[in-house]
């Protein structure tokens, strides 16, 4: 059973935590609306189109932003126990620094397994609908790709052609055992490409010993041909790197056709592993935030720790942000790249508890 204080301690975190998420939230809206806004001036749509995009896309830019209002509920819950003289009527009563700085860290774990198994869920679903519309909306709909687990496929128009792709496997700039069925703008089939290999480095591809169906007849060449089309391997790269877009299963899902497809999956899988640590670096970060609270006087006014908070959070998203990229390139490994801040912070914040209960 939870004792007195620690309902206490409990029910004033999750009001400051609430509060603040409904501001960034509301900030998170405001943005989105002007950027929707700039989005739809050349478009005739409702003008009720921008809100719901917005809203669609809010909630995991949102999850994106938990780490700092976790830092920030910290801060605001220690100084107004400050201000109002709580601390020291909790510490009469045999609560120390340790102790609440315990009942936090595993308050923010348990609300951070909540946001990983069941927020995160539901956020990277309205993020996947948002797309979608957008898609719909933009240029960019008659240019479709998708993985599966029969390999990569890929729709494409261009110079009045439809080109339906279907490629087995990906080596870095190749596709391989690949299928090029080419239609007219009336869906009327024109003609089909095979090839072993293509060279997807440029939009202009270079398709090697093609294999070339005509009306029936085929025709087989020794040397290559060029296609030209509106892809080449980084535009194919960045048809996937949305990983917002997905929930968990379908997370774990593209993961196994990416790696069946011989596609990098290490994007989705520091993904993955950033999604189960996130209980833990909240807690890391909570622990951090409370240290430096009650390392510093009292006397300091709510704007100080804000700005401390602000600049310990633009350290921790840099440092994040420098050892993701390293692992997407391949430079270090993935696990270290995840673990590596993690574990820093941590070091900071197992040394800040030394002597804590003395402040």
């Amino acid at each position: 059973m939870f004792r007195i204080y620690q309902k206490y301690l409990i029910k004033k975190f999750l009001f400051k935590f609430i509060n603040i998420s409904i501001i960034f939230f509301s900030l998170s809206m405001i943005l989105g609306i002007l950027e929707e806004i700039s989005f739809f001036k050349n478009l005739e749509n409702n003008i009720l189109y921008p809100f719901f995009l917005t809203l669609l896309n809010a909630p995991i830019t949102l999850f994106e932003i938990f780490p700092f209002i976790f830092l920030l509920t910290v801060q605001f819950l220690i100084y107004e126990l400050f201000k109002k003289e709580e601390l020291n009527l909790l510490k009469k009563n045999g609560l120390d620094n340790l102790k609440i700085i315990r009942i936090l860290f595993f308050l923010s774990i348990f609300i951070g397994v909540f946001n990983v198994l069941v927020y995160y869920n539901v956020a990277s679903k309205l993020k996947f609908q948002y797309s979608n519309i957008k898609n719909g909306l933009s240029d960019d709909n008659k240019y479709l790709a998708m993985v599966n687990e029969s390999g990569l496929w890929i729709k494409d128009e261009i110079n009045d052609s439809i080109l339906i792709i279907k490629s087995a496997y990906v080596d870095k700039n190749f596709l391989s055992k690949v299928i090029i069925n080419e239609f007219n703008s009336n869906f009327d089939l024109r003609r089909t490409i095979q090839s072993n290999k293509i060279d997807i480095k440029e939009k202009i591809w270079i398709i090697y010993n093609p294999t070339i169906t005509k009306e029936n007849i085929n025709e087989k060449s020794d040397e290559f041909i060029v296609l030209e089309t509106n892809f080449d391997e980084d535009k194919i790269n960045n048809l996937f790197s949305n990983v917002t877009t997905l929930d968990l299963i379908r997370l774990f899902d593209l993961k196994k056709e990416f790696e069946n497809l011989g596609y990098s999956s290490d994007e989705i899988t520091i993904h993955l592993l950033k999604l189960f640590t996130t209980p833990l670096f909240y807690g890391v970060l909570t622990i951090l935030s409370a240290i430096i609270m009650f390392h510093f006087t009292r006397d300091k006014s709510l704007i100080f720790h804000i700005v401390i908070g602000i600049f310990m959070s633009v350290m921790i998203y840099y440092m994040n942000f420098i050892f993701n990229s390293l692992g997407n390139t391949g430079k270090i490994p993935i696990i270290l790249s995840i673990f590596f801040p993690l574990f820093i912070v941590s070091i900071i914040s197992i040394i800040g508890l030394i002597n804590v209960n003395e402040k």
